[in-house]
C-alpha cells in the first residue's frame, strides 16, 4: 500500500490540498479560490466559513485520489497566511466576525497611539516585532473593543491555522505553532509563551488564545 502525507496550503486568495509521497514528491493537488471582501478603504476581510468549505472540498479531492491509488494518508499538515485573524464561538463553532486579513490596515491609529505612549520597546523586546497593523495583536484588539463583539469566555481567537485545526478536530483542539504565534505581537519569543503584559496592553483575553504546540506536535 502506498503511503501519503497531505498538506493544507491556506493562502490569501485560495486553499489548496496537496498529496505528497513519503519522498516529498507531489502526487496530486486541488485548489479552490475564496472571496475577498473590501468593506472600507484599507480594510480586507475573508469569510472563515468559506475558508473552511474550500478546505473541505480540496481535502475530499485528495482523499479520493489517494483511494484511487490504493494509498493511505498518514498525516495532515497546515501552512497558512500568517497574520490573518479569526474570532469564533466555541459553543456554536461559528465565526462571530469576518476574518481580518494580514493586509488590513484599520488599526494604524491604534499602533500610532501605542508608539506615542512609549510601548514600542516593550513590543520589540518581547516579540521581536515592530508596532504595525500587519500583525494580529491589534486586529484581535479591534475585534473585541471596536468590532461590536461582546467579550466572553466562549470566544476563541486564532490565526487561520487554529481555525482550520479547530474545525478538523470538531472543536476538540484549539492550538497553533510558534511560527504563527510569533506573528501575533502577543507572543514572548524568549519564554515561548503568550505574554500576559502584551495581552493586557491590547485588552486581549489570554485564555481565548490557542495553545502553542510544536510544529510537528499531535
Amino acid at each position: 500500500m502506498r503511503k501519503f502525507i497531505v498538506s493544507i496550503d491556506s493562502g490569501t486568495t485560495s486553499n489548496r490540498a496537496i498529496l505528497f509521497d513519503l519522498k516529498g514528491k507531489p502526487v496530486f493537488s486541488s485548489q479552490k479560490e475564496f472571496t475577498q471582501y473590501f468593506p472600507k478603504n484599507g480594510w480586507v476581510e475573508h469569510d472563515p466559513e468559506e475558508i473552511w468549505r474550500t478546505t473541505v472540498k480540496t481535502l475530499r479531492d485528495v482523499i479520493a485520489k489517494a483511494k484511487k491509488l490504493r494509498g493511505k494518508i498518514l498525516t495532515i499538515g497546515i501552512t497558512n497566511q500568517r497574520e490573518t485573524t479569526v474570532l469564533w464561538d466555541k459553543k456554536t463553532g461559528k465565526p462571530v466576525y469576518k476574518a481580518i486579513v494580514w493586509q488590513d490596515n484599520r488599526t494604524i491609529a491604534h499602533c500610532e497611539d501605542l508608539i506615542e505612549n512609549n510601548h514600542l520597546e516593550l513590543v520589540r523586546r518581547t516579540t521581536g516585532l515592530v508596532l504595525d497593523p500587519y500583525f494580529s495583536g491589534t486586529k484581535y484588539s479591534w475585534l473585541l473593543n471596536e468590532g461590536g463583539v461582546k467579550n466572553n469566555s466562549d470566544l476563541r481567537l486564532g490565526t487561520v491555522d487554529s481555525w482550520i485545526l479547530w474545525k478538523l478536530t470538531g472543536g476538540k483542539v484549539h492550538a497553533t505553532d510558534p511560527s504563527n504565534a510569533s506573528r501575533t505581537m502577543l507572543f514572548d519569543i524568549a519564554r515561548e509563551e503568550w505574554s500576559e503584559e502584551l495581552c493586557g496592553l491590547l485588552s486581549v483575553p489570554i485564555n481565548s488564545l490557542p495553545e502553542v504546540m510544536s510544529s510537528a506536535g499531535r
